[in-house]
């Protein structure tokens, strides 16, 4: 069974077991969050989508770690012109195990 779910703006389809980087929650590791934004639910055929949102249906998930990506360099150039602009960004990330879909 899967679930396509919305969480920190952006969708994603997860699956029983899988671990999955999403936008930074406030949750702490070892924390089991139950995420009720669910878009869609899948069964092999069968296929249930919400409008917008499957009443009922929720889907489990553990906490595993709070980390950063890796840096993203951002660099400003205009030729001619002498500027030059150097930026870096580091975002934010929750890791979660999927543990249960619930339609």
């Amino acid at each position: 069974m899967y679930a396509v779910i919305k969480t920190g703006g952006k969708q994603y389809k997860v699956v029983t077991g899988e671990k999955i980087k999403i936008e930074q929650i406030a949750a702490d590791v070892g924390q089991e969050i139950v995420i009720d934004q669910v878009l869609a639910v899948g069964d092999g055929a069968a296929l249930q989508v919400g409008t917008p949102l499957v009443a009922g249906a929720t889907v489990t998930a553990t906490v595993l770690a709070q980390g950063r990506h890796d840096k993203v360099r951002i660099f400003k150039m205009r030729r001619r012109k002498h500027y030059q602009k150097r930026q870096g960004h580091r975002q934010n990330f929750t890791e979660i195990e999927i543990g249960a879909v619930s339609a």
